[in-house]
């Protein structure tokens, strides 16, 4: 069974070709990285547009690779929730296109649903019942997956999410975006000992994250050093930084995977991309003889590989949507 994949959930065009949720036949992505950096951060209106330019191209590119044809094609599966509503509206409305023109079903994929299936393509192997830690630069959550459809939300974040403190963190040291991926590379060098962080906790739920206070602890600790006239090194915020939003993720994680009695730990996001996350995760399951799946490096930011794996599962389960299919911009992964 072929699945086409859409996503267009923020500032990446993409689509895929995945055969029985599993094998990629295509995957192809046009970014805006580029032009998103002369702003510091991702314009919506201009990702709007950006998608409307290029995603009738990469879909046609995403068949040829495939060597395919729609009439090969068994089901559309598009993101339709969470993200930027315009960028959404995009993919979201190409693909009931697509469907209405060629009588192909058309099912819905949650984005975060997509993020965990990115392993279900880089190894065989995964296969629910697990629990996943789920983080991005809108999302922090962890989730225990009970199918491939049935989600229960553990824990998640109070107020920022990890992807977004990072960018912040990394806003304030200077950093180009994308921030995130540009502090992991400087952290490499630095000292994560450096800067001592707090260790936020959310006194109803050991499951939950906090992020913001990490956050403004970073500024603070650069307008004060800068009013001084000290020079804080980028390289040692960074991997203090890193390593205080790491701990908290990896701890919050492994306590959950105890009281739910999980053995298997998925990682999903693009920040599971991250090297200290990645390192730190696998020595504490290893520890703990738990099993640890990561996705490939190229699965973990967006794309439409991982939206069709899941939508294979999605419509294995009978998730169809009409054409009163709508973006929606915040949608819970459990609903």
């Amino acid at each position: 069974m072929k699945i086409l994949g859409i996503e267009s959930s923020c500032d990446e065009t993409a689509a895929a070709v995945v055969e029985d949720g599993r094998v990629v036949l295509s995957n192809v992505i046009a970014s805006q990285v580029e032009e998103h950096k002369i702003y510091g951060g991702v314009v919506p209106e201009i990702a709007s547009r950006r998608h409307t330019e290029a995603i009738c191209g990469v879909v046609e590119k995403a068949l040829s690779d495939a060597g395919c044809t729609l009439k090969d094609i068994d089901a559309i599966a598009v993101t339709y929730a969470p993200g930027l509503i315009g960028a959404l509206l995009v993919g979201v409305n190409y693909a009931k296109g697509l469907s209405l023109s060629t009588g192909i079903p058309l099912v819905p994929v949650h984005h975060l649903r997509g993020h965990i299936a990115a392993n279900y393509i880089s190894d065989k192997d995964v296969k629910p019942p697990f629990l996943s830690l789920v983080v991005s630069g809108g999302h922090s959550h962890i989730i225990n997956v009970k199918s491939y459809t049935e989600f229960e939300v553990v824990g998640r974040t109070r107020d920022d999410a990890a992807g977004e403190a990072m960018d912040k963190a990394a806003r304030t040291v200077g950093l180009p975006y994308p921030g995130g991926v540009n502090l992991d590379k400087i952290s490499v060098n630095g000292d994560e000992n450096k800067y001592k962080f707090p260790k936020p906790k959310v006194a109803d739920s050991p499951y939950d994250f906090s992020f913001s206070g990490l956050k403004t602890f970073a500024v603070n600790l650069v307008h004060n050093a800068s009013q001084k006239g000290e020079v804080v090194k980028a390289e040692d915020l960074g991997a203090s930084f890193i390593k205080a939003v790491t701990d908290l993720l990896c701890s919050h994680t492994m306590l959950a995977a105890r009281d739910v009695g999980s053995k298997e730990i998925v990682l999903a996001g693009g920040v599971s991309a991250n090297s200290r996350l990645r390192r730190v995760m696998l020595e504490e399951c290893n520890k703990e003889g738990i099993k640890l799946y990561m996705p490939e490096l190229k699965y973990c930011g967006d794309n439409a590989a991982m939206i069709a794996s899941q939508g294979y599962y999605e419509f294995l389960a009978g998730k169809r949507a009409d054409m009163s299919l709508n973006a929606v911009a915040s949608k819970a992964i459990d609903k």
